[in-house]
């Protein structure tokens, strides 16, 4: 079965904070036994190579995804600047129609969602497809098994229970109170609409003519080459597909096809410990069913307290009671409030040529611990307002020093004065690993000036 997956790769990271941040968000983190995205692209490799649309900001992250992972893309589409799904599956189409793909079936995909059942997945995406094919742009909706009041329904004509055919959808429903989602759960014709739309992309090309006219003539703008769409993103209008499109449609234009998938959107750290147990390495004295996530080499102790969530990262240590996990995202707004950086960044940052981590930062030396990959090297630069020390602690490099070269093995230093130039390069086929200590009057990765980059940044 051919059908060309966009898959949709964007999010701010609030409701699985401190694990999933705003330049690190969870389609990318090691949640699950993969990330998020790995899973969801691999279970797509079967249709076809897909084409990803993310932030230009998340760059780095999703090429090493698709490289450590072997993952067959067509194409990745970078956005200057979010502007919701519209905009994105707009110029998903757009980039289809260039490249003379418009007879062909797509089909839209989260990249952060979780699908336990590839069978059923399969067999929902055959039978939306065939309804794609008749011209009808077909939604997949999620059986729900709870009175859910954090998902949009889908409301639609009677259904068949065994599953296995497209039904006129008659109505979205926003997310609804907690009453409102008990009537739907048990009218068992409202199903959880988890954002999968699978379409002509002829077709849908024509119903952004109809009901985005102006959004469909901006992106039609958009040269072969890409090179103006920073220009026309930046006159594009925020808003989602849902509004924009599907509760436009009449219902013999949109089919929902009802589906039991084990899909989760993973959206709460309660969602995430009913999919996992997390790295549970506690020690429970007069207390029950706490989960504990941690990536920290520590032990956990706890005393008289029960369900708890126990988040702990490097720079953030976040506690929950069960059942509470979507407040998260209020704690979020009030701790950026007075720190926006512990919201959006690691105390790690992965590179085009590897990543580092900060070991210790204070007004007068900060410490990283620093690994460039095989073959790699990091750009040749200098520092106004710091010198540095490296010490080689993995494997063998060598350092370029004001167009000096020196060999460096384990064990080994090398000082870079303030405003020396100076690179590292792994000439072999191991990682190589060192300790970066700073010593100055600033500390911040704005201080670098770039001879020489192998990234194109300046």
């Amino acid at each position: 079965m051919k059908m060309t997956p966009i898959i949709l790769s964007g999010g701010s990271g609030t409701r699985l904070w401190p694990v999933s941040r705003k330049q690190f968000p969870k389609q990318f983190c090691d949640l699950l036994e993969k990330p998020l995205q790995t899973l969801t692209i691999e279970r797509l490799q079967v249709y076809g190579e897909g084409l990803i649309v993310t932030s230009s900001a998340l760059k780095v992250l999703t090429e090493k995804n698709i490289s450590q992972n072997k993952l067959k893309i067509s194409k990745v589409l970078y956005e200057p600047v979010g502007k919701n799904t519209a905009a994105a599956v707009a110029l998903a189409c757009k980039y289809l129609e260039l490249n003379n793909r418009v007879d062909e079936i797509a089909g839209v995909f989260p990249s952060d969602a979780l699908i336990l059942d590839q069978q059923a997945f399969d067999s929902a995406v055959k039978t939306a497809t065939v309804a794609a094919n008749a011209g009808s742009v077909a939604i997949l909706g999620i059986q729900p098994k709870t009175p859910e009041i954090g998902f949009g329904y889908i409301q639609t004509s009677n259904v068949d229970k065994k599953f296995n055919s497209a039904v006129d959808v008659l109505k979205f429903h926003e997310k609804p109170n907690l009453e409102k989602a008990k009537a739907f759960l048990a009218d068992g014709n409202y199903f959880w609409n988890a954002g999968i739309f699978i379409f002509k992309i002829s077709v849908m090309i024509e119903l952004f003519k109809q009901h985005e006219p102006e959004l469909w003539q901006k992106i039609s703008g958009l040269k072969a080459d890409l090179s103006n769409l920073a220009e026309i993103y930046a006159s594009l209008k925020s808003i989602s597909l849902d509004y924009a499109i599907m509760e436009k449609l009449k219902p013999s234009e949109l089919k929902c096809v009802p589906c039991d998938m084990g899909w989760n959107d993973l959206g709460s750290w309660d969602a995430l410990v009913e999919n996992s147990q997390g790295d549970l390495v506690a020690v429970e004295v007069a207390g029950k069913g706490n989960t504990v996530f941690s990536k920290q080499n520590k032990k956990y102790g706890i005393v008289g307290a029960n369900d708890l969530i126990i988040v702990d990262t490097a720079d953030a240590l976040m506690i929950c009671k069960k059942g509470e996990s979507q407040k998260v995202k209020d704690l979020v707004e009030k701790i950026e409030a007075t720190d926006k950086k512990i919201v959006s960044e690691h105390v790690f940052e992965h590179r085009p040529w590897g990543e580092y981590e900060i070991l210790c930062d204070e007004s007068y030396f900060k410490s990283k611990v620093i690994r460039v990959e095989p073959g790699q090297q990091i750009s040749y630069q200098s520092h106004a307002k710091r010198a540095e020390h490296w010490i080689i602690v993995k494997g063998e490099a060598v350092v370029i020093l004001n167009d000096e070269e020196l060999f460096r093995k384990q064990g080994e230093h090398v000082f870079i004065p303030v405003g020396a130039k100076h690179r590292i390069i792994n000439r072999t086929n191991y990682l190589v690993e060192f300790v970066e200590v700073q010593v100055g009057t600033y500390f911040g990765e704005d201080d670098i000036v770039r001879y020489h980059d192998d990234y194109g940044r300046s």
